[in-house]
């Protein structure tokens, strides 16, 4: 069963995703806070899997949240964050601070629901399109980081079908690997860049300029 925290201060949205969600038979809305303040607290109290959060809040928002429960716990749940547009700043500054991925709120239910597992499941709910872009907004700020983490070329490679957005098993299909293999390259990669999970190694492969965010993400 997937423990949900929703987060969101217009109650009407946090009642539309309720709906939505309550009728899976794997997840569970454990609770719900209308503004960051109250995240820590309701994480205490409901023990989530998964928060599924606003970025754009009154008094602490998305972003704020989300750095603060990374930064603080030890095992910290997973944060999806919804925003109304998909080149929205805020979403960047939010996968910076340690989301595991976002997702607009106009999405269809299966959308939201098929999101909510990825997450659960460990996995980054990634849009290569829409990161490229928002990276790509913001310019270069890691300088040339990543070119000096010494990545391998393989692991190189596991990198850029990160950043298209495949997963593990997917990635194995690619480049004739077993599975297993391919999840050793990915941990490796992500000790090696410093990052917490592979939305941060994406997000760092581009601003670093390891990956071109001016390219097509399948160039």
């Amino acid at each position: 069963m997937i423990g949900l925290l929703l987060v969101d201060d217009e109650e009407l949205v946090r009642a539309g995703l309720r709906a939505v969600l309550e009728a899976e038979p794997d997840i569970e809305v454990r609770g719900e806070g209308a503004d960051g303040a109250d995240v820590p607290g309701l994480v205490r109290t409901h023990r989530p899997d998964v928060v599924l959060m606003d970025v754009r809040m009154a008094e602490i928002d998305g972003i704020a949240a989300t750095r603060h429960l990374v930064s603080t716990m030890d095992r910290p749940p997973r944060v999806l964050v919804l925003t109304t547009f998909g080149n929205d700043g805020h979403v960047y500054d939010a996968l910076q601070a340690g989301a595991a991925g976002f997702l607009l709120k106009r999405a269809r239910p299966v959308e939201i629901v098929r999101a909510v597992r990825t997450v659960a499941a460990g996995e980054s709910l990634l849009f290569p399109a829409a990161v490229r872009d928002l990276v790509a907004t913001r310019g270069r700020c890691g300088g040339d980081a990543l070119r000096g983490a010494g990545l391998t070329e393989r692991e190189g490679e596991v990198l850029r079908w990160v950043a298209r957005g495949l997963c593990n098993a997917e990635i194995a299909r690619e480049m004739v690997l077993g599975v297993e293999t391919v999840e050793t390259h990915v941990g490796t990669v992500l000790a090696k860049v410093g990052a917490r999970d592979r939305t941060q190694a994406v997000v760092r492969a581009y601003e670093s300029g390891f990956i071109d965010p001016h390219r097509p993400v399948d160039s």
